[in-house]
């Protein structure tokens, strides 16, 4: 008959119990089956209640605690979950393993001195006020906890969730592992109970030992398994609830969902939530001088924000939050960067314009000039703290002074070279201004009046032609036009002013 009990509501509660491999480190290996685990991500499900770490090597001390209470299980809590077909129910779990002495070893001493695959099959729990479980951290320290105790100190057992681990346990022998997980269903069996067989560690699991687990379930009549990984958070909820349907049949078949679509979905799931949560940091932090604390604060009832803490944490969230403010400070950077970069062009025309100054140096030897001018803290301003990103400067966006440091950078070099090369290039423009013009002056066939198109035929070939553009041609082609046509007409008058008397003589004649 199914133990189920009934509340006031009617919400039935099903007591379940998660057994599996416990012992010594020579009978399980290094590390647990992932019973506690299990336990952990059903009944606290988000990221930041899940813990890794749950050690079954306790001092006397702890292991008499209230939590532990002298006993060999822990009482997970109470947890409520919506089934299939849209009832409520809620379940009591607890989690029956074997506590070491770190002293000597071995198993503590308790009130049941059965072993522990005799004791794990009881379906009658007891013991008074026994506080429920949370973490390793939890024992000691109980005050600062939950202090809920199990209901009236006693629970009978509705089902078993039989735990298999499917990974490369160090130490363990995974056939040995099987002998004493069927030892383990034989007992279990007897009690009548519902039985689910849980793959954990599927997020590691070999695949031997998955199809050796599958095929020990074909050998035992209706043995439900179901694939879980309680790291990634996959099927655990199933596990449970596959074992209610099974305790209460009148909910209908469970519907056993492969691991890697499982695990697809939940990836799916947390991609989609990673999505929001990152449109509303985006939306939210516009300065890369947000902190934690205060965005944190303001994010707390956003639905976006909740979720992804609730699948992976805050840890993950702060650090997502962290590359957002890291991105907005490289961008902020990156245009401060660009800024001094545009103005240092400037700089250079206003401090060192002339060449004879610095063709010979290096560039370093340039910075030394540039410090020794009179106007240099117009443009630049020279930080105690080094690299100028990482200075109060970087928000100071009143100061538009290049850091000195800046020029340190290949970048300022390059602009160095292209002002260098400006200098140079205006000199051998000035020299072919020169010589352009004294070929004008020196060319016979360069004549007032003579229209520019003609005129540019007589230099095409001339070295010069190639540093003037058109317009300057032009423009000093006009120029000589205009003195040689003006100095033309001088010299014209003056012979007209030569030879006034025949023009006097030919007008009296006539």
């Amino acid at each position: 008959m199914m133990m189920a009990k009934k509340q006031e509501s009617r919400m039935p509660i099903y007591n379940l119990v998660v057994v599996g491999l416990s012992g010594t480190e020579k009978e399980k290996g290094q590390c647990g089956v992932g019973k506690s685990c299990l336990c952990n991500r059903f009944v606290r499900p988000s990221a930041d209640d899940f813990h890794l770490d749950h050690t079954s090597v306790l001092s006397t001390s702890d292991f008499g605690g209230r939590v532990v209470n002298n006993d060999h299980f822990l009482f997970w809590g109470e947890v409520g979950r919506v089934l299939e077909d849209g009832a409520d129910c809620r379940m009591h779990v607890v989690e029956q393993t074997e506590f070491i002495d770190d002293q000597t070893f071995q198993p503590h001493r308790s009130t049941a001195l059965q072993p522990y695959i005799k004791r794990a099959a009881s379906t009658k729990l007891a013991s008074a006020e026994k506080l429920m479980y949370f973490c390793t951290d939890q024992l000691g320290l109980e005050q600062d906890f939950e202090q809920k105790q199990m209901p009236e100190g006693k629970l009978q057992v509705d089902g078993f969730l039989l735990c298999v681990d499917v990974s490369r346990g160090m130490n363990r022998n995974f056939d040995d592992q099987m002998k004493f997980v069927t030892n383990l269903f034989n007992h279990l069996s007897k009690t009548k109970k519902p039985i689910v067989l849980v793959l954990t560690k599927c997020d590691e699991g070999v695949e031997r030992y998955i199809k050796d687990s599958h095929t020990f379930a074909i050998t035992k009549k209706n043995l439900q398994v179901v694939e879980t990984s309680a790291r990634s958070n996959v099927n655990v909820d199933l596990a449970f609830l596959t074992l209610i349907q099974l305790v209460d049949k009148g909910r209908g078949k469970p519907k056993i969902i492969p691991y890697f679509e499982a695990l697809k979905n939940q990836s799916q799931l947390i991609a989609s939530a990673k999505d929001r949560y990152e449109w509303l940091v985006n939306h939210i932090v516009k300065n890369h001088n947000e902190t934690w604390p205060n965005v944190s604060r303001r994010m707390q009832t956003s639905p976006e924000y909740k979720e992804y803490v609730f699948l992976e944490g805050t840890g993950k969230a702060k650090k997502l939050f962290q590359q957002h403010i890291h991105r907005l400070k490289q961008e902020h950077i990156e245009r401060r960067r660009k800024a001094y970069l545009s103005a240092l062009p400037l700089a250079l025309s206003s401090l060192v314009s002339e060449l004879d100054e610095i063709e010979h140096l290096s560039w370093s030897g340039v910075q030394k000039v540039l410090e020794s001018k009179k106007d240099f803290d117009h443009w630049f301003v020279v930080l105690d703290d080094a690299p100028w990103e990482d200075t109060p400067h970087l928000d100071n966006m009143e100061d538009e002074r290049i850091p000195f440091d800046v020029l340190d950078t290949t970048a300022a070099e390059i602009i160095f070279d292209a002002h260098l090369e400006h200098l140079r290039n205006e000199c051998k423009r000035a020299q072919m201004r020169h010589e352009f013009k004294a070929k004008l002056a020196s060319s016979p066939f360069i004549t007032p009046g003579k229209p520019w198109e003609e005129a540019r035929s007589f230099i095409m070939n001339e070295d010069f032609y190639q540093w003037l553009e058109e317009p300057e041609y032009l423009d000093i082609y006009n120029r000589h036009q205009k003195a040689i046509i003006d100095r033309a007409k001088e010299d014209f008058q003056e012979l007209l002013l030569e030879y006034s008397e025949l023009f006097y003589e030919l007008e009296v004649d006539a």
